[in-house]
């Protein structure tokens, strides 16, 4: 079984583009149904928040995280990098 990636490895994995945006319509279940899609695809996934909503990044998050079982992986600003191990 290959061990969990250290937080290194897995920002180095995120440096990528954002994947998910979260505009002022918040999160809805088609949104967390892409991210469980994208999660299963890559293991780490990057969630930009509008302003809009950015007051309300952290309900939003926990929310994600437990729907998706994934886990915070860095939060800066509005952007989220979330991580769930493939299997």
């Amino acid at each position: 079984m290959n061990p969990t990636p250290s937080k290194k490895e897995l920002m180095n994995r995120s440096l990528s583009t954002i994947t998910i945006n979260i505009g002022k319509s918040g999160v809805k279940e088609s949104v967390v149904e892409e991210i469980n899609r994208q999660l299963k695809a890559r293991e780490v996934v990057k969630i930009r928040f509008s302003k809009a909503i950015s007051l309300d990044k952290k309900k939003n998050i926990d929310n994600i995280m437990e729907k998706t079982n994934s886990k915070l992986i860095d939060l800066r600003g509005n952007v989220a990098v979330i991580f769930k191990k493939k299997r």
